[in-house]
Order: structure tokens, then C-alpha cells, then sequence
């Protein structure tokens, strides 16, 4: 949280003098690769083979804790849209972007690493399963949020409605998570935890190989923490730096 909070706390002033990179920054950009490193290492080599995917269930390492990454940034978009909305401080709006954005990439992280697993288990690059179907959905409603935001010239009302929209936009990222616990129909694999769901295809077994939970629990630290606070920790200096350019500008245009 400490992270979270001082991501956003970037200049109040955009035209002042950009600040200086914070040292838990610098610390976030050394630890964060060499976490990322070491996830990988515990995925492809201390990670036993699955008997029955094999290879590519190592993917899963990567799809699973990228999942739980966007969910981390866009509720990092929530909370900047409601701390927007009462204080109208632009900070607010610099994390809430921030967290769309990092929480898209991830997303897609965990999208394509979920059709390269599904291509030779289930014999296709993409089916319509409600947890695929909800999160494309998911997907498609956060580019529409940088769309609205990329449609409205003045600043006010483009953080005004962003805001809104981003808090709106969670309850697809809800009903992603918990959609494989209400549809008994779906055939996406429910890894963690009890399931209405009795035998997906494609689902592996965590007890039965060695390794899986460590790498799985190792993969979750970059993924799930370190990458998403440190993206958007950068992307909320670069908004604030943008800000400050574009006031510069119209200051100048002003003369």
C-alpha cells in the first residue's frame, strides 16, 4: 500500500519541476526484473513435468499470477476514480490510467498464454467459454475506457467521466473471477480452491506435481505485485510529466 500511495502522490503542480525518481522506485526497478528471473527459473526447471499436459502447463506459471496482475491494477483504477471524484486532484486520475493500462497489458499476458495452452490441449486457439467470452469482454471494455478518454478535450471532464466509467468497468473484472464458480458449463480449468466445477478439461491437478505450487506461488510475486506496482508507479510520472509539458505549452501559447 505504502507503493501504491506514493505512486500517486506525483507533483500537485504540473508545472513544477519534475521530481526526482523516489529510491523505493530505483529498488522496485532492480528487484522487480531479477524476481521476474528467478519466477521463470522455478517454472522451467524445479518445476516438475505434468504427466498429462507436459511442457505447456509451464504456462500456467505466467497465466495465472498475470491474471491476478490486471485484477491488482484495475482495482488500483477504482480506487483512483472514487479518490478522484471526491477530491478532483488530478493525481487520482494519473493512478487510475495508470492501472488501465497495466492491467490491459497484463490482461493480454493472460490471454495469449491462455490460447498457447489451449491450442494443443483443447485442439483450438480460442472457444467461447463464458471465463474467455467475460474476459475479452473485460478486455474490450477497458480499450473503450482510453477511447473515451482519447474522445474529450477538456481535462476536467475527461477525468470527470474517465473516473466514472472506471469504477463502472470493475464489475467486469468480478464477474471474470467468479464466473468459473457460477457456470458449471464451463470447461476453463478452476486451479486454486473449491469449484462447482467437478472435471474441466484441460484441469491439472496441483497435489499430483511436484513443483507446481512453488512455481505458482513464485510467479505471483513479479507478476502480481512487483511488475504491476512498478509499471504503474513509471506510468504515473510520465502523465504527471505529460501534464506538465502541456501546460508548458499552452503557457507559452499564451504570450
Amino acid at each position: 500500500m505504502t507503493a501504491v500511495k506514493s505512486m500517486s502522490l506525483s507533483t500537485a503542480d504540473p508545472a513544477a519541476a519534475a521530481p526526482a525518481r523516489p529510491r523505493l522506485l530505483t529498488i522496485l526497478t532492480i528487484v522487480t526484473p531479477i524476481a521476474l528471473v528467478i519466477s521463470l527459473y522455478v517454472a522451467l526447471f524445479v518445476a516438475r513435468t505434468e504427466v498429462d499436459q507436459g511442457d505447456v502447463q509451464r504456462l500456467f506459471y505466467i497465466h495465472l499470477p498475470a491474471f491476478f496482475g490486471g485484477f491488482f491494477a484495475f482495482t488500483a483504477t477504482v480506487v483512483g476514480g472514487i479518490a478522484y471524484l471526491r477530491t478532483r486532484n488530478a493525481k487520482w486520475d494519473r493512478l487510475a490510467v495508470a492501472g488501465v493500462e497495466v492491467g490491459l497489458a497484463l490482461s493480454l499476458i493472460n490471454l495469449l498464454t491462455g490460447m498457447f495452452w489451449a491450442r494443443p490441449i483443447w485442439n483450438t486457439w480460442w472457444t467461447w467459454d463464458p471465463r474467455l467470452t467475460a474476459e475479452a469482454i473485460m478486455v474490450l471494455t477497458y480499450f473503450a475506457y482510453l477511447m473515451l478518454r482519447a474522445g474529450i478535450d477538456n481535462a476536467d471532464t475527461r477525468r470527470r467521466f474517465a473516473a466514472i466509467y472506471g469504477v463502472l468497468a470493475f464489475t467486469t473484472v468480478i464477474i471474470t473471477l467468479v464466473i468459473t464458480r457460477i457456470r458449471p458449463d464451463t470447461i476453463h480449468p478452476v486451479v486454486v480452491g473449491p469449484s462447482v466445477q467437478t472435471e474441466a478439461q484441460g484441469m491439472f491437478d496441483i497435489q499430483a506435481t511436484e513443483g507446481v505450487r512453488l512455481a505458482l506461488y513464485t510467479g505471483f510475486i513479479p507478476w502480481a505485485v512487483l511488475i504491476p506496482v512498478t509499471l504503474m508507479w513509471y506510468r504515473v510520472r510520465l502523465e504527471a510529466l505529460a501534464e506538465r509539458a502541456a501546460l508548458l505549452k499552452s503557457r507559452l501559447l499564451e504570450r
